[in-house]
């Protein structure tokens, strides 16, 4: 049987409009929409008509059929296929509906209520009663062409929609009514359910949970649904409040108000009339109705609820106990029974053979309807003030409203306050009267922060999460509950509610069935050319110029410009003022989203297509401005070479503005699309481009010691053997130097550094001969090679041509390599006792880094300053250049250079009296240095947590870590501070012996030692500054045991030591010294 014979003309009208809306886009392939399938079959029907004429069976089943059937278009929903003894009904599509849920599980009730009553009616003769079995499932489905002479429609199903709505049907009991997992999520609340166990179902792994469903459940409302529940913090609104409570005073004073309040689907408008109403209660009489979105078909729904509410009618109640109640009433608050009571019995269904309401013209009844129920409201508020709360009135059925205008007139007069609310789409078409109305807005940064705080809690591991959410939902309270209901659901968040917690896993947000069916049912209201026109603004971008979408859509400037005016009144759109044009943005991501998820995978990538190349063509000088939006466009629509191209070309171009985290998406992004492609040499070159810039952008946001860089360069380096390119090949070797280097595996390093000084010494290429320089001098100068240290780094100076580009192809820590190489050079004047020439070398690096504006190039040169000052003792500009390395790297995402300036700005907090804070600052930089995989400086660090606790008379964790940098560094060969750490011990030995009785020779003894080997230690590695200060801490403990004259001697013998002068910490101390010797 085709669907046209038995689908109502209304319904059939209305499908037609959708596929002709489908037909108008071009798109008759299809449309994406989640739906909920339906199906109901007679149970047991072969044995009920075996022994039956056909004519006899027909006769038996088709009356059930016709009943399915008549359930289904009841509820808007669509029959599919007639299936002899069943149906398959859909609903959602091709009409949409966001309760399409509500509205199946509705629909199968009232068939088993209507084959329960048919049954009745059966003469015994026909043997066993007919009982149906139904199964539900919401899913998504592809929406195919309906043929217009018989309305027949294909559907493809996607993940099994219809197949497990079938499966539902199968497991069902007769006269039962079974559902899936899905659908009982998004209708828990609504219905009574029982639970059934699960079910397998054939190409699905998992056995699926199979719910009964027992009948109607006592909630109706989205807001009573999530009382229920329990509800979240309400927050904001407090102007709303303010002035709905202005509007109540007026109305207690007897000048009654009649407030609107409209705000697009989940803003808060029911959560706003229950706060109010809950606040405003005490010396005030309450009625609440509501309507719903398949209300429109019942008339007088709404207001059937509130006089059932306003006189305690119960579901169980008889015609008699209803009268006698309504009676009650009426004669209790002075209201003539004989105008008011007949009317109110007809509304209830309460049948009086006596009544002349059923014979009177339905205009004339209508008419004393109102006037009796105006009667009775406002007679109510002569007794007591009295507020009436219509909700969502975009569902009004048409009698109802017409009652609302009349009530409206006659609120001035009364002492009463009648709140309204409704989406936008309900005031286009007239509506209700207001005297006051309130646009309710979404809520704002602050309150959307603090609301969804209130539902998740304030763990850290949930702060890109809310980023997310708030980005995703922009301060719409509804869909912030829904993501968060969904990841709940999903076991995403662990904890509970107000105190969840996030592991390490990728969160990926997806869209909730109930926010996408709010939205979708909004779009497809639109008219077929906007509904078009909007589903390709969302291929093209959040954000996009006229002259963009004129190019990809091919439309002419007065139709283009009164669509977007259009939807832009509709609140899809909004105008956004800019240079050359105004450009317009979606009003929420999430519309954009479930538009553009809508279209189906072909003619969503043609639009990517098209978009891509209307950007190449409009902006042709500037593509590099646009090569992100590009790279979106091509990897969508399956053109994977341009795609990889400008991946390529956006992460460069995101790593060049700082935006390290982005490049790496990008970056790899690109590689992974270059796996699809065929393994050739062209694919090889390819893959080591994106592998270097890969490289950069992963040591600059995670620094040089971070697992994924040895993988990178190692790769980078086999593709470089496979096709011996001596650039790039200096360039994979350089990313593994450094990450060897960061590792602390010196001698790795340096095996690495002697090859790129052969390789740039083989090419003749200058700086390459000055990076190998470079590499040599800071890997010489970790092994305590000072003196070789600086004469490797003076040459890569020499050597450097700051005023050639032919870098590109390098690795670098910098814009300009010279920024580290002078930084690097800072501390090796500063070991070799040329401090004045140190402190020169260091604001040269700061001073170039901030001329190249290279934000990493300045976090480097500034923690470089900051261990430089640290060395000279000079505390406060240790504290002021590692909090703006801090702050630089926070700001740009470098991990390596916030750790290592919040240690050193712990030692500067220490060094100035704040030693506690001191200390535990510099542990968690300890912990997220080691986060990163850096061992480099290490020692040297562990040197300055070990000095914070001697400066605290924390002895034994002084001693304790001294222990371990000294066994680090000797583990790693990181050697040069290896003296300072001996020196450092040597004090923190003196220092205890002080405190301890008894043990002052042997620990005097010990510290003698620790000296003069730290002094040996930095003879050899020509580090003056520290061997100067080794001979002040001996020549100290000797004049303390009296050997004045080998004090005396020790200094005079070294003080030559530094050519510039001692560093104001040391000339102070040995300063003091001369004067105790003299």
């Amino acid at each position: 049987m085709a669907p046209v014979i038995y689908t109502p003309a209304h319904l059939a009208e209305r499908i037609l409009a959708e596929q002709a809306a489908m037909e108008a886009r071009g798109q008759t392939a299809g449309e994406r929409k989640t739906i909920t399938a339906l199906f109901a079959d007679i149970a047991d029907s072969t044995a009920l008509i075996q022994d039956l004429d056909p004519e006899d069976a027909r006769g038996l089943i088709d009356p059930v059929v016709s009943m399915m059937m008549e359930a289904v278009h009841h509820y808007e929903g669509y029959v599919a296929k007639s299936l002899g003894d069943g149906i398959l009904a859909l609903f959602g599509a091709p009409i949409a509906h966001e309760d399409h849920p509500l509205r199946a599980l509705y629909a199968a009730l009232r068939m088993q209520d209507a084959i329960h009553r048919h049954n009745g009616r059966l003469p015994q003769s026909t043997g066993l009663p007919l009982r149906v079995r139904v199964g539900v499932h919401t899913g998504e489905v592809v929406v195919r062409a309906i043929r217009k002479d018989d309305l027949r429609t294909d559907y493809d199903p996607v993940g099994h929609t219809i197949h497990i709505a079938s499966r539902m049907e199968g497991v069902a009991m007769p006269s039962s009514i079974a559902v899936s997992e899905a659908t009982h999520r998004l209708t828990e609340g609504y219905f009574e359910f029982r639970a059934l166990g699960t079910a397998s179902v054939k190409g699905i792994q998992q056995p699926l949970a199979v719910y009964e469903v027992v009948g109607p459940g006592a909630l109706r409302t989205r807001l009573q649904v999530a009382s229920h529940r329990g509800l979240s913090r309400f927050v904001g609104r407090q102007d709303e409040l303010r002035c709905m409570q202005e509007a109540l005073e007026s109305a207690r004073r007897g000048h009654g108000r009649v407030l609107g309040v409209a705000g697009e689907a989940g803003v808060g408008k029911s959560r706003l009339f229950h706060e109010f109403r809950t606040r405003a209660q005490p010396g005030c009489k309450v009625l609440e109705t509501f309507s719903v979105s398949h209300g429109k078909a019942f008339p007088y729904l709404p207001l059937i609820d509130l006089i059932r509410a306003y006189f305690d009618v119960a579901s169980q109640d008889d015609d008699r106990q209803i009268r006698d109640r309504v009676t009650a009433r009426l004669v209790a608050i002075g209201c003539a029974p004989d105008d008011v009571l007949p009317y109110l019995l007809y509304l209830l269904g309460i049948k009086d053979p006596a009544s002349t309401l059923p014979l009177m013209e339905a205009s004339v009844r209508r008419q004393r309807t109102f006037d009796a129920l105006v009667r009775l409201l406002v007679r109510e508020s002569e007794i007591q003030p009295l507020m009436v709360l219509f909700d969502d009135l975009q569902w009004l059925d048409s009698e109802s409203e017409a009652f609302l205008c009349t009530l409206a007139d006659h609120v001035p007069r009364a002492s009463m306050l009648l709140l309204v609310n409704y989406r936008p789409e309900y005031v286009h078409d007239g509506g209700v009267p207001c005297h006051v109305r309130l646009e309710l807005a979404p809520l704002g940064q602050g309150d959307a922060q603090g609301f969804l705080s209130a539902m998740l809690g304030d763990d850290a591991s949930l702060a890109s999460l809310k980023r997310e959410i708030l980005s995703k939902t922009e301060g719409n309270p509804f869909f912030m509950e829904e993501v968060v209901t969904t990841l709940i659901e999903e076991n995403v968040l662990h904890g509970e509610r107000g105190n969840f917690r996030l592991d390490d896993r990728a969160v990926s947000l997806h869209m909730p069935t109930t926010v996408q069916g709010v939205l979708a049912a909004r779009i497809d209201r639109l008219p077929p050319a906007q509904k078009e026109l909007l589903q390709t603004l969302a291929i093209i971008g959040k954000e996009f110029s006229v002259s963009l979408v004129r190019q990809v859509t091919g439309m002419a400037d007065s139709a283009l410009h009164a669509m977007l005016v259009e939807l832009q009144a509709g609140d899809f759109i909004y105008e956004r003022p800019a240079f050359p044009e105004v450009e317009y943005v979606f009003k929420h991501a999430l519309t954009q989203e479930v538009a553009a998820s809508s279209l189906l995978t072909d003619r969503r990538s043609a639009l990517h297509e098209r978009t891509a190349q209307a950007l190449e063509t409009l902006f042709p000088g500037s593509l590099m401005d646009y090569c992100s939006e590009l790279a979106h466009h091509y990897s969508r629509s399956g053109n994977t070479r341009k795609a990889i191209e400008y991946l390529g070309l956006a992460g460069q171009h995101a790593a060049k503005h700082s935006a390290q985290r982005e490049a790496i998406r990008h970056l790899n992004a690109a590689l992974d699309l270059l796996k699809t492609l065929p393994d050739n040499a062209e694919r090889a070159r390819d893959e080591l481009g994106l592998l270097l810039n890969l490289g950069i952008a992963c040591i600059t946001a995670r620094g040089h010691g971070a697992p994924e860089v040895e993988t990178i360069y190692t790769r980078a380096l086999a593709l470089c053997e496979q096709g011996a390119e001596t650039p790039q090949r200096f360039s994979a070797q350089l990313g593994l130097w450094s990450f060897y280097l960061l590792r602390g595996k010196l001698l790795t390093a340096q095996s690495l550094a002697e090859g790129l000084h052969q390789l740039a010494e083989d090419s003749g290429d200058p700086e390459q001969r000055a990076e190998a320089q470079r590499v040599l001098g800071v890997t010489r100068f970790r092994r305590g090679d000072i003196r070789m240290a600086r004469t490797h780094l003076e040459q890569a100076l020499a050597l450097h041509r700051p005023d050639q580009h032919a870098y590109g192809h390098l690795l670098r820590y910098a814009r300009n390599p010279a920024v580290h190489m002078r930084s690097s050079l800072s501390w090796v004047l500063w070991y070799l006792g040329l401090s004045q020439q140190a402190v020169i070398r260091s604001e040269e690096a700061l001073a170039l880094a901030r001329r190249a504006a290279d934000p990493f190039g300045l976090a480097l040169s500034l923690i470089f300053a900051a261990e430089l000052h640290q060395r000279r003792g000079d505390a406060q500009r240790v504290l002021e250049c590692a909090e703006a390395a801090i702050a630089l790297s926070e700001e740009h995402g470098f991990q390596l250079y916030r750790s290592w300036g919040s240690i050193l700005r712990g030692w500067a907090l220490a060094a100035t009296g704040t030693a506690e804070a001191g200390i535990d600052l510099m542990r968690r930089g300890l912990e997220d240095l080691e986060a990163t995989g850096a061992v480099l400086g290490r020692p040297s660090l562990l040197g300055l947590l070990a000095d914070a606790y001697r400066r605290s008379a924390q002895g034994e964790d002084a001693m304790r870590v001294l222990d371990d940098a000294l066994a680090l560094a000797r583990h790693t060969g990181e050697r040069f501070d290896e003296p300072a750490l001996l020196r450092l011990k040597g004090e923190v030995l003196l220092q205890t012996a002080d405190r301890q009785d008894g043990s002052s020779s042997a620990r005097d003894r010990e510290a003698e030692a620790c000296f003069s080997s730290a002094m040996e230690l930095a003879r050899g590695e020509g580090a003056s500054s520290i061997e100067l200060r080794c001979a002040i801490s001996l020549a100290g403990l000797w004049h303390r045991q009296g050997k004045d004259d080998e004090a005396r001697r020790l200094l005079v013998r070294l003080s030559g030591l530094c050519a510039e002068g001692m560093d104001p910490v040391d000339a102070h101390r040995a300063g003091q010294l001369h004067e105790q010797l003299s």
